[in-house]
Protein backbone atom coordinates (compact mmCIF):
# COMPACT_ATOMS: atom_id res chain seq x y z
CA UNK A 1 0.00 0.00 0.00
CA UNK A 2 1.59 3.79 -1.08
CA UNK A 3 2.65 6.03 2.11
CA UNK A 4 -0.10 8.82 1.67
CA UNK A 5 -3.24 6.02 1.83
CA UNK A 6 -1.74 4.50 4.71
CA UNK A 7 -0.11 6.84 6.44
CA UNK A 8 -3.09 8.60 8.14
CA UNK A 9 -3.91 5.77 10.23
CA UNK A 10 -1.13 4.26 10.62
CA UNK A 11 -1.02 5.36 14.60
CA UNK A 12 -4.70 4.60 15.14
CA UNK A 13 -5.18 2.99 18.64
CA UNK A 14 -7.23 0.73 19.66
CA UNK A 15 -10.71 2.14 20.31
CA UNK A 16 -10.14 3.25 16.13
CA UNK A 17 -8.79 -0.14 14.87
CA UNK A 18 -12.69 -1.36 16.99
CA UNK A 19 -14.40 0.86 15.06
CA UNK A 20 -13.30 -0.16 12.43
CA UNK A 21 -13.93 -3.72 12.86
CA UNK A 22 -17.31 -3.57 13.68
CA UNK A 23 -18.03 -3.61 9.95
CA UNK A 24 -16.74 -7.04 9.92
CA UNK A 25 -18.55 -8.86 12.51
CA UNK A 26 -20.00 -11.34 10.36
CA UNK A 27 -17.09 -12.40 9.03
CA UNK A 28 -15.22 -12.99 12.37
CA UNK A 29 -18.72 -14.67 13.04
CA UNK A 30 -18.72 -17.03 10.10
CA UNK A 31 -15.01 -18.13 11.34
CA UNK A 32 -16.19 -18.60 15.03
CA UNK A 33 -19.08 -20.66 13.94
CA UNK A 34 -17.01 -22.87 12.15
CA UNK A 35 -14.57 -23.41 14.84
CA UNK A 36 -17.28 -24.35 17.33
CA UNK A 37 -18.56 -26.83 14.91
CA UNK A 38 -15.18 -28.07 14.00
CA UNK A 39 -14.30 -28.72 17.74
CA UNK A 40 -17.81 -30.36 18.04
CA UNK A 41 -17.49 -32.51 15.30
CA UNK A 42 -14.20 -33.60 15.93
CA UNK A 43 -13.06 -31.66 12.49
CA UNK A 44 -14.93 -33.50 10.59
CA UNK A 45 -16.31 -30.53 8.88
CA UNK A 46 -13.16 -28.92 7.66
CA UNK A 47 -12.13 -32.63 5.72
CA UNK A 48 -11.55 -31.35 1.80
CA UNK A 49 -14.78 -34.52 1.27
CA UNK A 50 -17.30 -31.95 3.43
CA UNK A 51 -15.48 -28.72 2.62
CA UNK A 52 -16.68 -29.67 -0.80
CA UNK A 53 -20.06 -30.64 0.28
CA UNK A 54 -20.74 -27.67 1.95
CA UNK A 55 -20.44 -25.49 -1.19
CA UNK A 56 -22.16 -27.67 -3.19
CA UNK A 57 -24.78 -28.20 -0.19
CA UNK A 58 -25.49 -24.72 -0.03
CA UNK A 59 -24.59 -22.75 -3.22
CA UNK A 60 -28.47 -22.23 -3.68
CA UNK A 61 -28.67 -20.15 -0.60
CA UNK A 62 -26.07 -17.72 -1.77
CA UNK A 63 -28.20 -18.03 -5.40
CA UNK A 64 -31.70 -16.96 -3.62
CA UNK A 65 -29.72 -14.54 -1.57
CA UNK A 66 -28.20 -12.11 -4.43
CA UNK A 67 -32.22 -11.74 -5.34
CA UNK A 68 -33.39 -11.83 -1.70
CA UNK A 69 -31.16 -8.66 -0.72
CA UNK A 70 -32.41 -6.76 -3.73
CA UNK A 71 -36.35 -7.66 -2.27
CA UNK A 72 -34.88 -6.24 1.72
CA UNK A 73 -33.04 -3.49 0.43
CA UNK A 74 -36.36 -2.03 -0.23
CA UNK A 75 -37.68 -3.60 3.17
CA UNK A 76 -39.83 -6.23 1.44
CA UNK A 77 -39.00 -9.69 1.15
CA UNK A 78 -40.00 -12.75 -1.13
CA UNK A 79 -41.58 -15.35 0.12
CA UNK A 80 -42.71 -17.85 -3.14
CA UNK A 81 -38.91 -18.65 -3.60
CA UNK A 82 -39.10 -21.54 -1.81
CA UNK A 83 -41.82 -23.31 -4.27
CA UNK A 84 -40.71 -21.37 -6.95
CA UNK A 85 -37.01 -23.20 -6.66
CA UNK A 86 -39.33 -26.47 -6.30
CA UNK A 87 -41.53 -26.14 -9.47
CA UNK A 88 -38.84 -24.47 -11.86
CA UNK A 89 -36.94 -27.85 -10.81
CA UNK A 90 -39.66 -30.04 -11.94
CA UNK A 91 -40.55 -28.54 -14.89
CA UNK A 92 -36.47 -28.98 -16.16
CA UNK A 93 -36.92 -32.93 -14.74
CA UNK A 94 -39.78 -33.64 -16.62
CA UNK A 95 -38.71 -31.91 -20.17
CA UNK A 96 -35.65 -33.92 -19.61
CA UNK A 97 -36.98 -36.96 -18.41
CA UNK A 98 -40.97 -37.51 -20.14
CA UNK A 99 -39.78 -35.27 -23.35
CA UNK A 100 -36.17 -36.03 -23.46
CA UNK A 101 -35.82 -32.48 -24.64
CA UNK A 102 -32.44 -31.04 -25.10
CA UNK A 103 -30.48 -30.04 -21.83
CA UNK A 104 -29.74 -26.45 -22.64
CA UNK A 105 -33.58 -26.01 -23.61
CA UNK A 106 -34.20 -27.85 -20.28
CA UNK A 107 -32.39 -25.06 -18.57
CA UNK A 108 -33.43 -22.34 -19.85
CA UNK A 109 -37.33 -23.42 -20.06
CA UNK A 110 -36.83 -23.77 -16.33
CA UNK A 111 -35.17 -19.87 -15.93
CA UNK A 112 -38.15 -19.26 -18.23
CA UNK A 113 -40.54 -20.11 -15.71
CA UNK A 114 -38.61 -18.37 -12.87
CA UNK A 115 -39.00 -15.30 -15.02
CA UNK A 116 -42.75 -15.69 -15.87
CA UNK A 117 -43.53 -15.67 -11.90
CA UNK A 118 -41.30 -12.20 -11.91
CA UNK A 119 -43.00 -10.65 -14.13
CA UNK A 120 -46.44 -12.21 -12.43
CA UNK A 121 -45.64 -11.30 -9.14
CA UNK A 122 -43.91 -7.94 -10.58
CA UNK A 123 -47.29 -6.94 -11.94
CA UNK A 124 -49.05 -7.75 -8.75
CA UNK A 125 -46.97 -5.85 -6.51
CA UNK A 126 -46.00 -2.96 -9.31
CA UNK A 127 -49.44 -2.40 -11.54
CA UNK A 128 -52.11 -3.00 -8.37
CA UNK A 129 -50.07 -2.46 -5.52
CA UNK A 130 -50.60 -4.96 -3.71
CA UNK A 131 -48.02 -5.30 -0.84
CA UNK A 132 -45.36 -7.45 -2.20
CA UNK A 133 -46.09 -9.67 1.07
CA UNK A 134 -49.65 -10.75 0.51
CA UNK A 135 -48.31 -11.10 -3.40
CA UNK A 136 -45.54 -13.50 -2.50
CA UNK A 137 -46.90 -15.35 0.54
CA UNK A 138 -50.35 -16.45 -1.75
CA UNK A 139 -47.60 -17.34 -4.72
CA UNK A 140 -45.80 -19.48 -2.39
CA UNK A 141 -48.90 -21.62 -1.84
CA UNK A 142 -49.46 -21.46 -5.91
CA UNK A 143 -46.29 -22.76 -6.93
CA UNK A 144 -45.85 -25.41 -4.05
CA UNK A 145 -49.07 -26.46 -5.35
CA UNK A 146 -48.28 -26.72 -8.61
CA UNK A 147 -44.96 -28.48 -7.97
CA UNK A 148 -47.28 -31.49 -6.78
CA UNK A 149 -49.63 -31.26 -9.49
CA UNK A 150 -47.04 -31.52 -11.84
CA UNK A 151 -45.00 -34.31 -10.14
CA UNK A 152 -48.21 -35.77 -9.58
CA UNK A 153 -46.56 -36.11 -6.11
CA UNK A 154 -43.84 -38.62 -6.77
CA UNK A 155 -39.84 -38.07 -7.60
CA UNK A 156 -38.98 -37.73 -10.82
CA UNK A 157 -35.44 -38.79 -12.41
CA UNK A 158 -32.84 -39.82 -12.23
CA UNK A 159 -31.09 -37.22 -14.45
CA UNK A 160 -28.71 -37.48 -16.97
CA UNK A 161 -24.68 -36.99 -16.04
CA UNK A 162 -24.88 -34.31 -18.80
CA UNK A 163 -27.99 -32.58 -17.02
CA UNK A 164 -26.59 -33.19 -12.81
CA UNK A 165 -22.77 -31.91 -14.06
CA UNK A 166 -24.39 -28.27 -13.32
CA UNK A 167 -25.10 -29.36 -9.54
CA UNK A 168 -22.06 -31.74 -9.09
CA UNK A 169 -19.46 -31.43 -11.65
CA UNK A 170 -16.38 -29.96 -11.65
CA UNK A 171 -14.07 -27.61 -13.69
CA UNK A 172 -10.78 -29.19 -15.29
CA UNK A 173 -8.88 -30.64 -13.37
CA UNK A 174 -5.05 -30.68 -13.44
CA UNK A 175 -3.47 -32.28 -10.69
CA UNK A 176 0.00 -32.85 -9.08
CA UNK A 177 1.60 -33.83 -6.04
CA UNK A 178 2.76 -31.19 -3.14
CA UNK A 179 4.98 -32.76 -0.33
CA UNK A 180 3.09 -36.18 -0.83
CA UNK A 181 -0.52 -34.79 -1.20
CA UNK A 182 -2.24 -34.27 -4.39
CA UNK A 183 -3.59 -30.97 -5.00
CA UNK A 184 -5.72 -29.62 -7.96
CA UNK A 185 -3.88 -26.72 -9.43
CA UNK A 186 -7.08 -24.90 -10.87
CA UNK A 187 -8.11 -24.49 -6.99
CA UNK A 188 -4.75 -23.32 -6.04
CA UNK A 189 -4.10 -20.62 -8.96
CA UNK A 190 -7.48 -19.71 -8.24
CA UNK A 191 -6.94 -18.86 -4.55
CA UNK A 192 -3.62 -16.93 -4.83
CA UNK A 193 -5.73 -15.17 -7.69
CA UNK A 194 -8.41 -14.20 -5.14
CA UNK A 195 -6.09 -12.98 -2.43
CA UNK A 196 -4.26 -10.21 -4.88
CA UNK A 197 -7.99 -9.20 -6.29
CA UNK A 198 -8.98 -8.95 -2.17
CA UNK A 199 -5.38 -6.96 -1.40
CA UNK A 200 -6.17 -4.55 -4.65
CA UNK A 201 -9.68 -4.26 -3.75
CA UNK A 202 -8.80 -3.10 -0.24
CA UNK A 203 -6.19 -0.80 -1.61
CA UNK A 204 -8.44 0.79 -4.16
CA UNK A 205 -11.17 1.27 -1.51
CA UNK A 206 -9.13 3.04 0.84
CA UNK A 207 -7.98 5.40 -2.00
CA UNK A 208 -11.26 6.14 -3.12
CA UNK A 209 -12.65 7.00 0.09
CA UNK A 210 -9.44 9.22 1.02
CA UNK A 211 -9.97 11.14 -2.54
CA UNK A 212 -13.79 11.71 -1.86
CA UNK A 213 -13.43 12.89 1.79
CA UNK A 214 -14.86 10.23 3.65
CA UNK A 215 -13.88 8.20 6.70
CA UNK A 216 -10.71 5.56 5.92
CA UNK A 217 -11.12 2.72 7.92
CA UNK A 218 -7.82 2.15 10.69
CA UNK A 219 -4.77 0.49 9.06
CA UNK A 220 -5.12 -1.92 11.66
CA UNK A 221 -8.83 -2.69 10.61
CA UNK A 222 -7.66 -2.72 7.08
CA UNK A 223 -5.48 -5.34 7.63
CA UNK A 224 -7.71 -7.78 9.60
CA UNK A 225 -9.77 -7.71 7.14
CA UNK A 226 -7.75 -7.84 4.35
CA UNK A 227 -5.88 -11.05 6.62
CA UNK A 228 -9.10 -12.46 7.54
CA UNK A 229 -10.39 -12.62 3.76
CA UNK A 230 -7.49 -14.10 2.19
CA UNK A 231 -6.87 -16.66 5.28
CA UNK A 232 -10.81 -17.79 4.32
CA UNK A 233 -10.06 -18.24 0.41
CA UNK A 234 -7.29 -20.25 0.68
CA UNK A 235 -8.51 -22.47 3.35
CA UNK A 236 -11.47 -23.28 0.92
CA UNK A 237 -9.50 -23.33 -2.25
CA UNK A 238 -6.86 -25.41 -0.06
CA UNK A 239 -9.81 -28.44 0.48
CA UNK A 240 -11.03 -28.18 -2.29
CA UNK A 241 -7.44 -28.81 -4.17
CA UNK A 242 -7.07 -31.89 -2.18
CA UNK A 243 -10.31 -33.09 -3.07
CA UNK A 244 -11.59 -32.67 -7.11
CA UNK A 245 -10.78 -29.30 -7.77
CA UNK A 246 -13.26 -26.09 -8.40
CA UNK A 247 -17.12 -27.17 -8.66
CA UNK A 248 -18.90 -25.89 -11.49
CA UNK A 249 -21.34 -24.52 -9.42
CA UNK A 250 -18.82 -22.54 -7.51
CA UNK A 251 -18.15 -20.41 -10.55
CA UNK A 252 -21.65 -20.06 -11.29
CA UNK A 253 -21.86 -18.10 -8.06
CA UNK A 254 -18.48 -16.76 -8.67
CA UNK A 255 -20.06 -15.03 -11.65
CA UNK A 256 -23.10 -13.99 -10.07
CA UNK A 257 -21.85 -12.10 -6.99
CA UNK A 258 -19.52 -10.12 -9.13
CA UNK A 259 -22.34 -9.21 -11.54
CA UNK A 260 -24.40 -8.15 -7.99
CA UNK A 261 -21.68 -6.39 -6.61
CA UNK A 262 -21.18 -4.11 -9.92
CA UNK A 263 -24.50 -3.68 -10.35
CA UNK A 264 -25.58 -2.67 -6.79
CA UNK A 265 -22.03 -0.54 -6.20
CA UNK A 266 -21.58 1.13 -9.45
CA UNK A 267 -25.05 1.19 -11.92
CA UNK A 268 -27.68 3.90 -11.49
CA UNK A 269 -30.37 1.01 -10.68
CA UNK A 270 -28.33 0.06 -8.12
CA UNK A 271 -28.37 3.16 -6.66
CA UNK A 272 -32.05 3.31 -7.62
CA UNK A 273 -32.98 0.43 -5.30
CA UNK A 274 -31.30 1.90 -1.88
CA UNK A 275 -32.99 5.22 -2.90
CA UNK A 276 -36.33 3.53 -2.53
CA UNK A 277 -35.47 1.54 0.18
CA UNK A 278 -34.19 4.63 2.15
CA UNK A 279 -37.36 6.58 1.51
CA UNK A 280 -39.69 5.74 -0.82
CA UNK A 281 -41.69 8.97 -1.08
CA UNK A 282 -38.13 11.11 -1.52
CA UNK A 283 -37.09 9.00 -4.07
CA UNK A 284 -40.32 9.25 -5.96
CA UNK A 285 -40.00 12.69 -5.82
CA UNK A 286 -36.62 12.55 -7.10
CA UNK A 287 -37.77 11.41 -9.96
CA UNK A 288 -37.20 8.04 -9.48
CA UNK A 289 -39.92 5.60 -11.09
CA UNK A 290 -40.34 3.35 -7.87
CA UNK A 291 -43.13 0.91 -9.05
CA UNK A 292 -40.25 -0.19 -12.44
CA UNK A 293 -37.53 -0.72 -9.46
CA UNK A 294 -40.55 -2.93 -7.84
CA UNK A 295 -40.89 -4.50 -10.64
CA UNK A 296 -37.75 -5.42 -12.20
CA UNK A 297 -36.94 -6.37 -8.94
CA UNK A 298 -38.94 -9.15 -8.58
CA UNK A 299 -38.25 -10.44 -12.03
CA UNK A 300 -34.94 -10.61 -11.03
CA UNK A 301 -35.78 -12.50 -7.85
CA UNK A 302 -37.71 -14.84 -10.48
CA UNK A 303 -34.79 -15.79 -12.70
CA UNK A 304 -32.58 -16.41 -9.67
CA UNK A 305 -35.39 -18.69 -8.18
CA UNK A 306 -35.34 -20.50 -11.64
CA UNK A 307 -31.71 -21.06 -11.62
CA UNK A 308 -31.49 -22.37 -8.06
CA UNK A 309 -34.47 -24.96 -9.14
CA UNK A 310 -31.75 -26.08 -11.84
CA UNK A 311 -29.17 -26.01 -9.58
CA UNK A 312 -30.75 -27.73 -6.78
CA UNK A 313 -32.53 -30.81 -9.23
CA UNK A 314 -29.01 -31.35 -10.78
CA UNK A 315 -27.58 -31.60 -7.32
CA UNK A 316 -30.02 -34.26 -6.46
CA UNK A 317 -30.13 -35.83 -9.58
CA UNK A 318 -34.13 -35.66 -9.71
CA UNK A 319 -36.86 -33.02 -8.87
CA UNK A 320 -39.40 -33.75 -5.60
CA UNK A 321 -42.40 -31.86 -4.69
CA UNK A 322 -40.51 -30.98 -1.10
CA UNK A 323 -37.74 -29.33 -3.12
CA UNK A 324 -37.16 -25.99 -1.95
CA UNK A 325 -38.77 -26.34 1.50
CA UNK A 326 -38.30 -23.42 3.63
CA UNK A 327 -35.47 -21.78 1.21
CA UNK A 328 -36.91 -18.45 1.29
CA UNK A 329 -36.11 -18.57 4.98
CA UNK A 330 -32.47 -19.44 4.69
CA UNK A 331 -32.44 -16.68 1.66
CA UNK A 332 -33.99 -13.65 4.37
CA UNK A 333 -32.00 -14.94 7.37
CA UNK A 334 -28.69 -14.72 4.91
CA UNK A 335 -29.82 -11.35 4.27
CA UNK A 336 -30.36 -10.29 7.43
CA UNK A 337 -27.08 -11.62 9.25
CA UNK A 338 -25.30 -9.93 6.72
CA UNK A 339 -26.30 -6.60 7.68
CA UNK A 340 -29.01 -5.48 5.61
CA UNK A 341 -31.49 -3.33 7.44
CA UNK A 342 -34.72 -4.41 8.29
CA UNK A 343 -36.58 -1.03 7.00
CA UNK A 344 -34.57 -1.17 4.14
CA UNK A 345 -32.06 1.39 2.24
CA UNK A 346 -29.03 -0.47 3.77
CA UNK A 347 -26.90 -3.83 2.89
CA UNK A 348 -24.41 -5.26 0.60
CA UNK A 349 -23.73 -8.15 -2.15
CA UNK A 350 -20.25 -9.05 0.76
CA UNK A 351 -22.76 -9.26 3.80
CA UNK A 352 -25.55 -11.31 1.75
CA UNK A 353 -22.59 -13.87 0.90
CA UNK A 354 -21.27 -14.11 4.24
CA UNK A 355 -25.14 -14.24 5.59
CA UNK A 356 -25.37 -17.24 3.52
CA UNK A 357 -22.00 -19.09 4.12
CA UNK A 358 -23.17 -18.41 7.63
CA UNK A 359 -26.39 -20.49 7.48
CA UNK A 360 -24.90 -22.98 5.15
CA UNK A 361 -22.53 -23.56 8.00
CA UNK A 362 -24.74 -23.98 10.07
CA UNK A 363 -26.98 -26.26 8.00
CA UNK A 364 -23.66 -28.47 7.46
CA UNK A 365 -22.80 -28.37 11.01
CA UNK A 366 -25.79 -29.47 12.46
CA UNK A 367 -26.31 -32.23 9.98
CA UNK A 368 -22.65 -33.56 10.68
CA UNK A 369 -23.96 -33.44 14.45
CA UNK A 370 -27.19 -35.95 13.24
CA UNK A 371 -29.01 -32.74 15.27
CA UNK A 372 -32.83 -33.40 14.01
CA UNK A 373 -34.38 -30.85 11.60
CA UNK A 374 -36.45 -29.31 14.08
CA UNK A 375 -33.62 -28.42 16.19
CA UNK A 376 -31.47 -26.87 13.00
CA UNK A 377 -34.86 -24.69 12.61
CA UNK A 378 -34.25 -23.71 16.45
CA UNK A 379 -31.15 -22.76 16.07
CA UNK A 380 -31.35 -21.04 12.95
CA UNK A 381 -34.11 -18.87 14.41
CA UNK A 382 -32.41 -17.84 17.38
CA UNK A 383 -28.70 -17.04 15.24
CA UNK A 384 -31.17 -14.69 12.85
CA UNK A 385 -32.90 -12.94 16.07
CA UNK A 386 -29.48 -12.25 17.83
CA UNK A 387 -27.94 -11.25 14.94
CA UNK A 388 -30.42 -8.27 13.52
CA UNK A 389 -30.93 -7.07 17.59
CA UNK A 390 -27.15 -6.63 17.73
CA UNK A 391 -27.31 -5.28 14.09
CA UNK A 392 -30.06 -2.59 15.80
CA UNK A 393 -28.73 -2.23 19.22
CA UNK A 394 -25.17 -0.49 17.69
CA UNK A 395 -27.43 1.39 14.75
CA UNK A 396 -29.49 2.55 17.55
CA UNK A 397 -25.86 3.82 19.57
CA UNK A 398 -24.56 5.00 16.39
CA UNK A 399 -28.03 7.58 15.85
CA UNK A 400 -27.76 8.31 19.44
Amino acid sequence: MSAHVLAPEAHGGFKENLKGLKEYGMIIALVVIYAIFAFMSDFKNVSPMNVNNLIMQNSYVIVLALGMLLCCLTGNVDLSVGSVVAFSGAIAAIMVVDYQMAIPLAILAAIGIGLLVGVWQGFFISKLGVAPFIVTLANMLVFRGLALVVLNGQTKGPLPQEFTQIGAGYMPQFFTTIGGTKFELLALMAGVLLSALIVFMEIRSRRNKAKNGFEVPSLGASIFKVGVSIAIVNFFTVKLAMYMGLPLVLMIVAVLVAFYAFLTNRTVPGRQIYAVGGNRKAAALSGIKVNKVMFWIYVNMGILAGLAGVILTARNASATPKAGDMFEMDAIAACYIGGTAVPGGEGTVTGAVVGALIMGVLNNGMSLLGWSVDVQRVVKGLVLLAAVAIDLHFKSKKNG
